[in-house]
């Protein structure tokens, strides 16, 4: 399956298929002008000419323009010509006739829909109906394209000739290519962990405004390393045409801590500085994944070729897998996958698992991802809602139970995941499969979903991906709707880069998330009065070996009488904001680089979580803060993704701000010349207050707006942050009764965070 992109076609459609030899000739075809290339989120007018086959159109009868559900270029409107997106039509016999867009007016994947009804007369063979999208004639600026790049954006036509309800599909779907803007963001890129002489690459790629890895940063670029490092060239020229570079293999033999640092060798201008790597004597290194994304032979778009070589060369990504909805995925494709995942994985290199989203309602148990060790295993559907051959029907796992029965004997790993669906882990769980809980992704941040674990005494680890649908892993930007949040990646923690490694990092949960930073973590525990490991759980597997232990790292399982001692140390790019550790739900002790003693007059207000578990957990954040006694001096935001969405400041006192949280948190800093009597007057739509902020301190002030954990905080911070490295030690009173998951949340300076598996210790 190698080689280039393929011609896909969309898995999930179930239109009724016209006649191949004679569709156009009966039903109709679609010429669209201009096609070809066209910048991501640029303005443009296109015009769609539909010319009526032998049938024609019946009086009531329809055209449908149907478009995947997960473009983000906003509504199509009829009703104001001076704005984007306005659409206009008209029929070449001067017919009359309904315009009508609907946000899911199409079937998935193709949700969104423009109607053109006929209205008070009919089209005859040879007539023509004409819609433009962006029509500028009115004054409007154009059709406003997605942010994200896609080779085949699809206008896809279909025609109901007869008024009858039925949509047919007509041949040759005009179709765009979306392409990457201007460079906007240099990044470079490297590992988090690694031994003396074990080899690494760095990555490199400038992206657009949107966070696309652009073509058009064509530059020569001098390298400079802290450390001698064998392979590392001092100058590379990047572009003009490449998406990124990836240098390799390089290594260095002592241990230490490596940047490196990325200048324009004509300018001298610094462009871009790697996440730190540490090169350590022990057992283990660190190897970054995303297992989880779906490409647009299901609900997202580009192929599934296009999927995994974005991973392994636009993301740099040591391990990736193919996610799509079951219900999505007939034999053919369940084939492609297989071949795919077989001729992109490289031991020691990239690493991949064929796999599926069982895609259940919550109500049967919600979205799990499957993840096999080898090809060839039988998928297990959670219906065949999309799938016209029913001929496997006795395969499908129709409820998590079900899913769980069928993997036995199988080697696999499970997630639970929350997308659009949520997984309800009390209607169904097996510890011998459901190794983790996905507690972040392009969805947002979900907490609560392995908390609910802690409360039904689970033990899983944490993972992090993007479920992304925009077609990058591993560096999935939220783009302007539906996703509210950068996606996640995950670290594991092993040996070896190659598949029996990463499933036994996983079946020991020893691996941790981040919202898609690359930070380096570590999290042990200590028992002075020692321990018993148990490297599979007793509850999950039965009778357990286990052995003595004085301490364990994150994700363990540990029997112990005496006290625990939990150390952590955290190390990043960006300094760290705090470091939470817990005990299931509870904060026992937050860590930070600086005390009150060091505050500024620098302000930090966040705002974060929730409407509820479900479909419409978006919430939307609008309002004013203002600065009385004070001139604002700067303004820094946190994770503003959209950057169409307000977040400003006006006059010397005022902040604006309009956003969207998923479950995760955005926000802004200011630093503040405070005059006397300083005070803030936040006013929101769903929550204020009044505070003087003298009283504004180390400490959050928590303003709890209900919803999911939906809430706004305000506390102080120093006006510089210095160094990236945070490292302390806490001592864990442990319940008497039960599990003592015992795991680390990590938040940095720049709103990125990471979060340990636990370790479970138990009396």
């Amino acid at each position: 399956m190698g080689g280039g992109p393929v011609k896909f076609e969309v898995m999930g459609a179930v239109w009724p298929a016209a006649e191949p030899a004679d569709a156009a000739m009966l039903y109709g075809h679609a010429e669209m002008t201009p096609t070809g290339a066209f910048e991501a989120r640029s303005l443009q007018t296109f015009r769609l000419t539909y010319t009526a086959g032998r049938y024609g159109l019946d009086d009531t009868g329809a055209i449908r323009v149907v478009f995947r559900y997960f473009g983000d270029w906003g509504a199509f409107q009829t009703h104001d010509p001076t704005a984007a997106n306005y659409v206009t039509v008209s029929a070449s016999n001067g017919n009359p006739l309904r315009l009508e867009y609907r946000d899911r007016g199409g079937q998935r994947p193709f949700l969104k829909s423009i109607d053109v009804a006929v209205r008070g007369g009919f089209i005859r063979e040879g007539d023509r109906i004409t819609i433009v999208f962006g029509d500028t004639s009115g004054g409007g600026p154009g059709m406003q394209l997605q942010t994200f790049v896609e080779s085949g954006f699809e206008f896809k036509v279909l025609a109901d000739v007869c008024a009858t309800g039925h949509f047919v599909p007509i041949p040759d779907t005009p179709h765009i290519s979306i392409v990457p803007g201007p460079p906007h963001l240099w990044r470079a890129v490297l590992p988090t962990l690694r031994r003396p002489g074990e080899r690494f690459h760095l990555g490199i790629k400038a992206e657009d405004l949107w966070g696309n890895p652009t073509p058009q940063a064509a530059r020569r670029l001098r390298l400079e390393a802290d450390q001698p490092v064998e392979g590392l060239p001092e100058v590379i020229e990047h572009g003009p045409g490449q998406r990124a570079t990836t240098i390799e293999p390089l290594s260095f033999t002592t241990p230490g801590r490596l940047v490196v640092r990325v200048f324009d060798d004509e300018s001298g201008e610094l462009v871009a500085v790697t996440n730190p790597l540490r090169i350590v004597e022990g057992p283990i290194s660190g190897y970054w994944a995303d297992l989880h994304g779906q490409s647009g032979e299901s609900i997202g778009i580009n192929t599934a070729w296009e999927y995994y070589t974005f991973g392994r060369e636009c993301s740099f990504l040591d391990a990736c897998s193919h996610q799509a909805n079951d219900f999505q995925i007939n034999k053919a494709f369940w084939r492609q996958l297989n071949e795919l995942s077989a001729d992109f994985h490289e031991d020691g290199r990239f690493i991949t698992f064929p796999g599926f989203e069982w895609s259940g309602n919550t109500g049967v148990g919600g979205d799990r991802n499957v993840y096999f060790r080898t090809e060839g295993r039988q998928i297990h559907r959670s219906s065949h809602a999309l799938i016209p051959d029913r001929s496997d029907l006795d395969t499908d796992a129709p409820n998590a139970v079900a899913l769980f029965e069928a993997l036995d004997g199988e080697d696999a790993v499970v997630y639970a995941h929350v997308g659009g669906r949520y997984a309800d882990i009390s209607y169904a769980h097996d510890g011998r499969f459901e190794t983790a809980m996905e507690i972040h992704s392009a969805w947002g941040t979900f907490e609560w979903l392995i908390e609910d674990c802690f409360d039904l005494g689970h033990r899983v680890g944490v993972v992090c991906n993007s479920d992304g649908h925009k077609g990058r892993p591993g560096a999935s930007y939220p783009g302007a709707a539906t996703f509210g949040a950068y996606g996640g990646l995950t670290c594991f923690l092993t040996d070896r880069l190659d598949r029996d490694a990463i499933f036994e990092a996983l079946r020991r949960r020893h691996h941790y998330g981040t919202t898609g930073n690359r930070l380096h973590l570590e999290v042990s525990a200590a028992f002075p009065e020692g321990g018993t490991l148990f490297e599979r759980d007793p509850k999950a597997h039965g009778t357990i070996e286990g052995r003595p232990v004085d301490a364990a790292i994150m994700g363990d399982i540990v029997q112990t009488g005496g006290a625990v001692r939990l150390s952590v140390k955290a190390e990043g790019g960006a300094p760290i904001e705090r470091i939470d550790a817990l005990n299931g739900r509870e904060c026992v002790a937050t860590l930070r680089g600086h005390g009150a003693g060091d505050l500024g007059q620098r302000i930090r207000v966040i705002w974060s979580g929730a409407e509820y578990r479900g479909r419409g957990r978006q919430s939307t954040w609008r309002g004013t803060a203002r600065f009385r006694n004070c001139r604002i001096r700067h303004m820094a935001k946190i994770n503003a993704w959209n950057h169409e969405r307000r977040l400003e400041v006006s006059g010397h006192d005022l902040v604006r701000f309009e956003a969207i949280t998923t479950g995760n948190f955005g926000g802004f800093d200011v630093w503040l010349d405070e005059g006397a009597e300083a005070r803030l007057e936040l006013a929101g739509n769903h929550v204020g207050t009044e505070v003087a902020l003298a009283e504004i301190g180390l400490e959050d002030l928590v303003l709890d707006a209900g919803g999911l954990a939906r809430r706004m905080r305000v506390f102080r911070l120093p006006e510089e942050m210095a160094g990236g490295e945070l490292a302390g030690e806490v001592e864990v009173p442990l319940s008497e009764t039960g599990d003592n998951p015992l795991w680390v949340r990590v938040t940095t300076e720049d709103g990125f965070q990471a979060w340990s598996s636990p370790i479970y210790v138990f009396r």
